[in-house]
Formats: structure tokens, C-alpha cells, sequence
């Protein structure tokens, strides 16, 4: 059965079918939805058969650490760790094209935490479609990049790609292009941010040297 396909807005998405969308994920649907970085797979964080199926489209191990994306910095404390320096970093970064390495809480299911590290990646997009689709949904969404294990980068154009899409997930919604260059992600599990991949994000202002420390 081919999947739902919904053409949205980037700046003014229709109510209509992000609530249908919302339904959807409470149902228990994977989606492939638009971020500010590039496109995500997503789906309910309590949802374990949905989340199993995404890890499949991605061929991860367990190891893997999936991202929690989340509305706001009230939603992330829910969920992971934060002390003051993290929480002042949260919120000049936030939202954005980040991903924060953050010590997961007991709030949150031991089977998406890094199996070694007790860790989970959080962000917050900034893009229309994600926050109101966040809302509505009333709860973070368990995602990772819309990228298929066969390629280099992940898809931009979802018609490039429309009958593998339709066979993998229940449900997409298309904004149009939002990029192919992967999200900043920094690890806050010190005493200080340490940055594990360059990319949409901007670090320039925390003085970040080039092997990721923090320079003094």
C-alpha cells in the first residue's frame, strides 16, 4: 500500500493536514517530514514497533543514537539532563540547525538511549512545519535524517525518490527542498561543548577550535 502524500507550505502549512498528519503519528505512523536541516524519518517516542521500522530503513546497529525533536527547551529538560551552562547554550542555539549530546533522564525509554553512553541527541528546528506539526503531535517525535543506507546524502527532493518513499513510510509531507547539509551536532556531556560534526550550524561564537575543544 502506498503511503499518504501531503504537499504543504514551508512558511503558512495547512492546519488540515498537519493535524491529519498528527493523527497519523499517534496512530503509530512513520513519516518522513521537512526540518530546518534536511528531511527527517520520524515517529512517536513511545512507539516501539514504529521506531524498529525506521532502524530498519537506516540498517542501524544498536548502537545508534537516535535525535529526540522536541518544541521547546521546557520539553528537552523533560527528557535529558541539563544543568545551567547546558541551559544557557540551549537557549542561544535554539531553535536551530543543532543536534545536543545530552545525558538522558529516566523519563526517557532505555531502547533509544546510546546503549553504552546512556545519551540521546535533542533538537529543536526551526522550520514552520516542524513546530506546528510538534504541537499538534503534543509530544517530541523520535527521528533521524531521511537518508537511505545505499547513498551519500540524504534526499532533498522527495519526488526524486517518490516509489521508494511511498513503500517505506505511512506518511509524508512535502514542503519542498530544505537542504541536504546535516545538522551541527555538539556533545554537552562534559564540562564543556565539544563539537562532533561541522555542519548547518553556526559555532563560530563559541570559539570552538578545529579538533572540536573549546579554545582558551
Amino acid at each position: 500500500m502506498a503511503s499518504e502524500w501531503l504537499e504543504l507550505h514551508p512558511v503558512d502549512p495547512q492546519r488540515r493536514w498537519l493535524q491529519r498528519a498528527a493523527d497519523r503519528v499517534r496512530q503509530g505512523a512513520v513519516i518522513a517530514y521537512p526540518t530546518d536541516s534536511c528531511y527527517a524519518f520520524g515517529c512517536r517516542l513511545a512507539d516501539r514497533d514504529a521506531a524498529e521500522r525506521i532502524r530498519g530503513l537506516r540498517e542501524f546497529d544498536r548502537h545508534h543514537q537516535f535525535t529526540l525533536v522536541c518544541r521547546d527547551l521546557s520539553e528537552i529538560a523533560t527528557y535529558a539532563r541539563v544543568d545551567n551552562w547546558q541551559f544557557r547554550l540551549l537557549k542561544q542555539l535554539t531553535p536551530g540547525p543543532y543536534t545536543f549530546v545530552l545525558e538522558a533522564t529516566k523519563e526517557l525509554p532505555r531502547r533509544v538511549q546510546h546503549e553504552k553512553r546512556k545519551t540521546i541527541g535533542i533538537r529543536v528546528p526551526e522550520h514552520k512545519v516542524t513546530q506546528a506539526l510538534l504541537e499538534l503531535v503534543g509530544e517530541p517525535l523520535l527521528s533521524c535524517t531521511l537518508q537511505w543506507p545505499d547513498e551519500e546524502q540524504p534526499l532533498n527532493d522527495l519526488d526524486d525518490d517518490r516509489a521508494r518513499l511511498e513503500r517505506s513510510v505511512d506518511l509524508v509531507l512535502d514542503a519542498g527542498n530544505c537542504g541536504t547539509e546535516p545538522t551541527t551536532v555538539l556533545d554537552l556531556t562534559g564540562d564543556a561543548p565539544v563539537l562532533l560534526r561541522r555542519g548547518k550550524g553556526d559555532v563560530s561564537m563559541l570559539g570552538l577550535a578545529d579538533d572540536g575543544s573549546v579554545s582558551v
